[in-house]
């Protein structure tokens, strides 16, 4: 099984509008925290979310959280 690239060792904290987003979970993407489609030819599949109203949220870019797209601290221990 791959593992994925950690791409940074802290959280992306961004401000999203209500909709859909993809969050990158192989780690490879030039658009961290979000796919750019870099997965293709790899075992990992972006994960996709949604937004109900405009908010504030903390996305993972170590690609280790247990609770995909969001930070859960898992960072601070690698």
């Amino acid at each position: 099984m791959e593992k994925p690239i950690i791409a940074v060792k802290r959280p992306a904290q961004v401000s999203l509008e209500p909709g859909q987003y993809f969050w990158c979970a192989c780690g490879r993407s030039s658009n961290q925290p979000f796919c750019n489609g870099s997965h293709r030819g790899t075992e990992f599949t972006p994960v996709l979310f949604k937004i109900e109203e405009k908010q504030e949220v903390f996305l993972c870019q170590c690609k280790q959280t247990k609770n995909p797209p969001f930070c859960d601290g898992t960072h601070k221990t690698l």
